[in-house]
């Protein structure tokens, strides 16, 4: 299951990829899942290229998809990811959508940033994630062959969950970037008011409102998480465990902002070695 959108580092990091926890016959199709995505992701934010560029080159990204969900040959300036990825497709009849949407959610990203535009309220990001982070949970329950309506939903929440920890964890990141995803509703809730979200206002400074303001962003974010823990017992053997991974990663990355008093404005907190044990151990206790 992607989730980190700050830095080329960072790509899909809080999603195990075809990891030793991964049943071996799903190894390929995940691995040529996250490369597709990897390599769309960096197509809209990394490089000197402007966002028309971007956006030009994310459509004809776009037209090898189509290109090989139909059977038809891809072009050849991206055949190291849409050569695997059609085999996969065939051998897992992947659908279309989530892949699709993933691409949607790049240009976004491209017009945000060019726009340098913060999202109006909750809803608004909401359905950003819905197309950045939940397609990949949706397409590895289709290749688990899990797909009853409680499992989706889990799955959306767990994936959206990600996604924002990873926004309330990298605010220091992304704002730097023209990446605003704290909503301008949630803002205004909290006493905050950004008129001019292309600039470095003063009210991003970590203070008693901004902090609260994250607080609240990270209880959501729990919440949401916890909610769809109990995806982890409609899972199959070793994915199941990985799944656990991914839920108690998160969670502890919640740990951390919450330990540094949700300053997440100044400083970045991390997960690291050291975090394996307690992840371990929450583990075995789901």
């Amino acid at each position: 299951m992607p989730a980190s959108r700050s830095s080329s580092i960072d790509h899909y990091e809080n999603f195990p990829v075809a990891s030793w926890l991964c049943p071996p016959k799903l190894r390929p199709p995940i691995a040529a899942i996250y490369h597709f995505a990897r390599t769309a992701d960096d197509i809209a934010d990394e490089g000197d290229a402007s966002a028309e560029e971007r956006l030009t080159d994310l459509a004809a990204y776009r037209a090898d998809l189509l290109a090989v969900v139909q059977g038809h040959a891809h072009s050849a300036r991206w055949a190291q990811v849409f050569g695997p990825l059609a085999s996969q497709i065939k051998a897992f009849k992947l659908p279309l959508q989530p892949l699709d949407d993933l691409l949607s959610a790049f240009e976004q990203d491209v017009a945000k940033t060019r726009a340098k535009a913060a999202y109006a309220d909750r809803a608004e990001l909401l359905n950003y994630c819905r197309r950045s982070a939940n397609p990949v949970g949706r397409l590895l329950l289709h290749l688990y062959g899990v797909s009853s309506r409680e499992a989706l939903a889990e799955s959306d929440a767990i994936c959206t969950a990600l996604q924002l920890i990873n926004f309330w964890q990298d605010l220091s990141v992304d704002i730097p970037r023209g990446r605003y995803y704290l909503p301008l509703a949630e803002c205004a809730a909290h006493g905050i008011r950004m008129t001019d979200p292309g600039r470095q206002f003063p009210e991003l400074r970590q203070n008693e409102k901004t902090t609260r303001l994250i607080a609240a962003c990270a209880a959501d974010a729990r919440t949401m998480m916890l909610s769809g823990a109990p995806l982890v017992h409609r899972i199959p053997g070793r994915g199941g465990w990985e799944l656990r991974a991914v839920v108690q990663g998160g969670l502890r990355i919640l740990d951390k902002i919450s330990a540094i008093g949700y300053a997440t404005l100044s400083q970045r907190p991390t997960v690291g070695k050291s975090d394996a044990p307690v992840i371990l151990w929450r583990m075995l206790r789901m």
